[in-house]
């Protein structure tokens, strides 16, 4: 699915040469899910984000609303951006078939359809605050029924109505089929291809000015891992995206429907991304102790060594002394004092008690971009082209999940209040932030694991492996982009000693 005019396509051959990388299990632990949903709860609506502001209604002549019946998250509210190629282009792969997904209408499939009752009130007071809203020709309306339409008509009554049709997904397609736990990142055996999803199909007139789709809303625990309320969503960015002039929609729905496909190619190495340096960083944080500071100060040095020259950003609270500051600031970081944010479901003096502190970084609202990363890694190869990727981008980690050691975030005071508004609610599957993060970001984007690659050594590890793993660790020129070090860190170690 993804493609765009001018993208180029790549030889199947190239994937031959690629190093093959074992996939390694991070934990073997399981997301919980989110909070159940309530009967005759709000409907969350969702807009374009002010990143320095609070959430406000988007100023496109196009409005896409979507009805989030319960949803922390939706759709407008994601990355910006991404193609499969280089990331300047938005590229298809022409020599790859897309599975398609049989056909079935949405008033005939249980999935799609939401009985939570709307509050139209709300609706109509949300319309009024909406810029142009007296010029709109056409209404188009999703998976709503015929009662609901008219009170839409009543709502907007000197606009031509229209009802979207859409063919639902296969019923045997689920979330675990758009996000995998592992796929075949070298392209040893199979090229990694998403499903296609259908798309709507919308008449040539009027002209739709306005797009809104009410989603289903599951009383389950997962209920945010809902294939059906993401066809929806990706089906009126579609069509939205489709409108004249510049649409931030456009860029965003050229990315694969899931983790199912890489996001960004396995071999980037030829590729150098200008961006706008002056509005993008690279962040880490410290907090509740001092022993990364090492850590964070050999992570700024292998920055610059890659050649990068984008800000450094780090986070610390005041268990982080003057002395350490100095060592910090000495290296290239810009050092910001935070308040900590406490885990509410920590226990007090526990490791993940204020692991939730690193949600201040999207009150970084001086940048567009932000790249996280861990203080235990090192950066071998320049990754100044991720900040072109969208959020969340990150590795795979178990499930259907990401790891959040290397990510890429937008900031954002929006999304910060949406991360402290549910920090009661919320169940983190490892108890820290990236279990969080992983319920708030469901849709995310995938990236190759040498852009984060784990640095362990198991005992059951069978000696091929031990071989494989030695020779990636030691490459020279190195092979992979980020070493994220897991277990004891190597500034605790003697010098001729890996005790990692």
């Amino acid at each position: 699915m993804r493609g765009g005019p001018g993208g180029a396509s790549p030889s199947p051959l190239e994937a031959r040469h690629r190093l093959s990388v074992a996939n390694e299990d991070t934990s073997k632990r399981r997301s919980f899910g989110s909070r159940t949903i309530k009967d005759g709860e709000k409907p969350y609506l969702s807009f374009n984000q002010d990143r320095n502001g609070s959430c406000k209604f988007p100023t496109l002549k196009i409005v896409l609303v979507i009805l989030v019946l319960g949803a922390f998250f939706t759709l407008l509210h994601s990355p910006a951006v991404y193609n499969t190629e280089r990331p300047s282009h938005l590229g298809s792969r022409s020599s790859l078939v897309e599975r398609s997904i049989p056909k079935k209408s949405l008033t005939d499939d249980e999935r799609y359809t939401s009985h939570v009752k709307v509050n139209w009130n709300h609706i109509s007071g949300v319309i009024q605050k909406l810029p142009d809203a007296n010029e709109y020709k056409g209404i188009g309306l999703l998976n709503f029924n015929e009662t609901e339409i008219k009170q839409w008509k009543k709502i907007i009554p000197d606009a031509d109505h229209i009802s979207l049709h859409l063919d639902s997904v296969g019923e045997t397609i689920t979330w675990e089929d758009l996000y995998p736990e592992w796929i075949d990142e070298e392209e040893e055996f199979k090229v990694p291809v998403c499903l296609k999803l259908p798309n709507i199909k919308a008449p040539r007139k009027p002209r739709i000015d306005f797009i809104a789709v009410k989603l289903p809303c599951l009383k389950t625990r997962d209920w945010s891992r809902d294939v059906a309320r993401l066809h929806l969503q990706l089906a009126a960015a579609r069509l939205a995206a489709k409108s004249k002039g510049y649409h931030p929609l456009r860029e965003k729905v050229q990315l694969p429907v899931g983790s199912c496909e890489l996001s960004v190619p396995l071999n980037a190495k030829d590729y150098r991304y200008l961006g706008n340096p002056k509005r993008e960083a690279y962040a880490t944080i410290l907090h509740s102790a001092q022993v990364y500071v090492c850590g964070a100060i050999t992570a700024a040095q292998s920055i610059r060594m890659s050649g990068s020259t984008r800000d450094l950003v780090i986070l610390v609270d005041n268990t982080i002394s003057d002395y350490h500051r100095e060592g910090l600031e000495a290296a290239g970081w810009i050092v910001h004092t935070i308040d900590r944010i406490r885990n509410p479901k920590a226990e007090k003096d526990a490791y993940n008690e204020y692991n939730y502190s690193k949600f201040r970084l999207w009150q970084l609202t001086n940048y567009d971009k932000i790249i996280f990363i861990d203080a235990d890694l090192l950066i071998l190869r320049n990754i100044d082209f991720l900040f072109e990727m969208p959020e969340i981008t990150a590795i795979g980690n178990n499930a259907t999940l990401f790891n959040s050691g290397v990510m890429v975030i937008e900031p954002s005071n929006c999304t910060f209040k949406l991360l402290m508004d549910h920090i009661n609610e919320i169940e983190s599957y490892n108890g820290g932030d990236q279990g969080y993060l992983n319920e708030i970001f469901t849709w995310w984007h995938r990236i190759p694991k040498h852009m984060n690659f784990l640095k362990h050594f198991w005992e059951g590890d069978e000696e091929e492996k031990k071989v494989m793993k030695t020779r990636l660790f030691g490459a020279d020129p190195p092979v992979l982009y980020v070493l994220h070090y897991l277990g004891l860190k190597p500034w605790l170690c003697f010098r001729d000693y890996d005790c990692n």
